[in-house]
């Protein structure tokens, strides 16, 4: 499979800030980066506890972020995965790259020359889940459930955000290697594959390939610098210093 996009050295790679009323770290990087804009920024998915494009709520609660990404993407190159918090974004931006969950994972290549499946993780779950990811950004379905949250002034979407600030977001997965193991064959091939989604910060060697799990920015407020050097591809760099979440 041949690459898609070209990882320039000093990318910025930053995965599942979460942004919430309790967590606003991810606005404080994005006027960071607004000021020191990287070469690219490939933003990774659930940036936000709830951002779909078809709800109004969301759309009107994170307008100032928008925004923000939508001025940022015209001094650098800015790639969004979406994921199963932030979806059907396209319609958002319009300098911006979305890349769809129909479109994931993204063929790149790094600049060691390697091969790098890019994705938000939530690609290849089980049948159920695929289900229900296909539904939940079925247009029709999210026309009804947008009416629905107007008419009881955001309950709906309220309630999603009031389940997601109760969710420990820095759990420890046990046996996440083996975890991942076990569903590698459905990925394509490549070097190396680096998604988000499991907020592990976690990275091993199986059958040749370099599998990399993106550490949650809410957790740990940090985020990846691309790098030559085939040691260390993805950095982390740390962008404050604030206990986690």
């Amino acid at each position: 499979m041949s690459p898609n996009l070209l990882i320039h050295e000093g990318a910025h790679f930053i995965a599942d800030a979460h942004d919430s009323s309790e967590r606003s770290f991810f606005l404080e990087y994005l006027l960071h980066v607004k000021k020191n804009p990287p070469s690219q920024l490939f933003l990774m998915g659930d940036m936000f506890d709830l951002l779909v494009g078809d709800v109004v709520y969301g759309v009107k609660k994170y307008e100032h972020y928008i925004a923000l990404i939508e001025e940022i993407a015209q001094v650098c190159e800015v790639y969004y995965f979406e994921g199963n918090h932030d979806f059907r974004l396209a319609q958002l931006f319009l300098h911006v790259k979305v890349i769809s969950i129909e479109e994931q994972p993204l063929t790149c290549k790094l600049p060691s020359g390697k091969t790098c499946l890019l994705l938000h993780g939530d690609k290849y779950g089980d049948r159920f889940n695929r289900f229900y990811t296909k539904l939940i950004r079925n247009p029709f379905i999210l026309s009804f459930l947008n009416g629905c949250d107007m008419l009881s002034q955001g309950a709906i979407s309220k309630a999603i955000e009031q389940s997601q600030s109760k969710k420990n977001l820095c759990k420890h997965i046990c046996d996440f290697t083996t975890l991942i193991q076990r569903k590698l064959f459905l990925y394509p091939k490549a070097e190396v594959i680096a998604e988000g989604h499991y907020h592990q910060n976690h990275a091993f060697m199986v059958s040749g390939v370099h599998y990399i799990n993106f550490s949650s920015f809410a957790c740990n407020q940090s985020y990846f610098s691309v790098q030559s050097s085939s040691e260390t591809e993805f950095a982390p760099m740390q962008f404050r210093s604030c206990p986690s979440t």
